[in-house]
């Protein structure tokens, strides 16, 4: 088992499932990293090759995006709405639940209430996850997702109108103004306090249902996949 664990071909594989992991592609095992990486016997392996990963361009662009959430977190100083951050992304990578996270964070700041926990560690865990998919979708060329709710009672009128739209990884909807209501500005899925939708990244056009709803120049538009593919080219 070591040998293979240390081989070129366990390497393949780790990050070829990591990358399932975090593009939300890991149906058999579950569609979070958190879900999949419990369930997945080379859970810590792959963990390992993912943040070997990240210490290159993905790190990078992972960062910029926990960068830019850190100061969207107006109730702490930006000093340590980074340090939150950055503790989250990494205990989000080793799949520990939001629930778990937001009691760390009340040991990391005692002066934070648990409702405030709360909410930053499950918004900045849902952000943190939206984040490793975009970098390493824009990394491999893949360039739109599909916006997936949790498809319960809990889902917001506003985001139940994005289920299932194709949305462009630079173009960020503003769900709110399309459903009539005040926005919160523009933000891709995962991206706002309490969300609970993932991006389900475009890989092959034949899994998509034709015609489709996509997000473009801030309206939605039924598209054929012929139309689809002259404005994705």
């Amino acid at each position: 088992m070591r040998a293979f664990a240390n081989s070129k071909g366990f390497l393949a594989y780790a990050q070829a499932t990591a990358m399932k992991m975090v593009t939300h592609l890991f149906s058999d095992s579950g569609r979070t990293w958190r879900q999949a990486a419990a369930k997945n016997s080379q859970g810590r392996r792959i963990y390992e090759a993912l943040q070997k990963e990240l210490a290159g361009p993905l790190g990078a662009a992972v960062m910029h995006q926990v960068n830019r959430n850190a100061e969207l977190i107006g109730s702490m100083p930006l000093d340590l709405a980074r340090k939150a951050t950055q503790h989250i992304l990494e205990e989000s990578l080793k799949g520990t639940r939001s629930s778990s996270i937001a009691e760390q964070l009340k040991l990391l700041f005692p002066d934070m209430s648990n409702a405030q926990a709360a909410l930053i560690a499950r918004t900045e865990s849902s952000k943190t996850s939206t984040a490793l998919t975009e970098a390493r979708s824009l990394g491999m060329g893949v360039h739109w997702y599909v916006w997936k709710t949790s498809e319960d009672s809990r889902v917001r009128d506003s985001h139940a109108r994005m289920d299932g739209v194709l949305v462009n990884w630079n173009d960020p909807p503003s769900p709110e103004l399309l459903d009539g209501m005040k926005s919160y500005g523009h933000y891709h899925c995962g991206g706002i306090f309490n969300c609970r939708c993932y991006p389900e990244p475009v890989i092959d056009l034949d899994l998509i249902a034709w015609p489709a709803k996509v997000y473009r120049n801030g309206s939605i538009t039924r598209m054929t996949r012929k139309q689809f593919e002259q404005i994705a080219a």
